[in-house]
């Protein structure tokens, strides 16, 4: 029995987490490399490359099936942006909101993006609590850096996290993650966070 595209995307989804936190970035990472006009748009033949190289399997039908599901408007194109918001795991609004306090305490210039800058003011002394810092290894800005190139896109790192990229990123982690409480906590004690006050939303 063919199946939908729903079930496509879910599989799809699944084959990138399987591959860790970082796999739907990674698949983003294919398309951005694809995209060699910046049109931000995927055709057909790119979405079929993309999943080839990254190594997730599809049958022709199938990836006809998903490709006619997210090419809404019939134009032989899917918009790169909506299609990596659609295979993000779903996260609560909850989750949601944590990831980016997280994210606006760490962007002390509120530039939309991290920087070691940004991070030597707010994060430091979680930097320095990393083994090679402690051994000399490292200095503190690649420390820093190493923390910022594991949120970055994989395959071209740009040495900035945007909002979306720490999104992506936490969005592999809370797939991994089935308690929302849970999840909620480790991001407040990561990142500093104040404590959420229960029934009363957040601090």
């Amino acid at each position: 029995m063919p199946k939908s595209a729903q079930e496509l995307l879910e599989a799809l989804r699944a084959q990138c987490l399987s591959r860790g936190c970082g796999g739907i970035k990674g698949l983003g990472a294919v398309f951005r490399f694809l995209d060699i006009d910046f049109s931000k748009k995927i055709v057909f033949a790119e979405m079929k490359t993309g999943l080839t190289r990254y190594g997730l399997q599809f049958s022709e039908d199938d990836l006809k099936t998903l490709f006619r599901a997210l090419d809404r408007d019939g134009s032989g194109g899917i918009d790169f942006q909506e299609f990596m918001n659609q295979l993000r795991p779903p996260m609560s609004a909850s989750r949601k909101e944590v990831i980016l306090q997280a994210f606006n305490k760490l962007d002390v210039n509120g530039d939309g993006a991290l920087g070691v800058d940004d991070l030597k003011v707010i994060y430091a002394e979680n930097a320095k609590a990393h083994p090679k810092y402690r051994s000399g290894e490292w200095t503190l800005e690649q420390t820093l850096q190493n923390f910022l190139d594991a949120l970055d896109t994989p395959g071209c790192p740009d040495g900035k996290v945007t909002r979306q990229e720490f999104l992506d990123f936490y969005a592999g982690v809370s797939a991994t993650v089935d308690d929302d409480s849970y999840f909620d906590l480790m991001l407040r004690s990561c990142y500093g966070l104040p404590k959420k006050q229960l029934g009363s939303g957040q601090k």
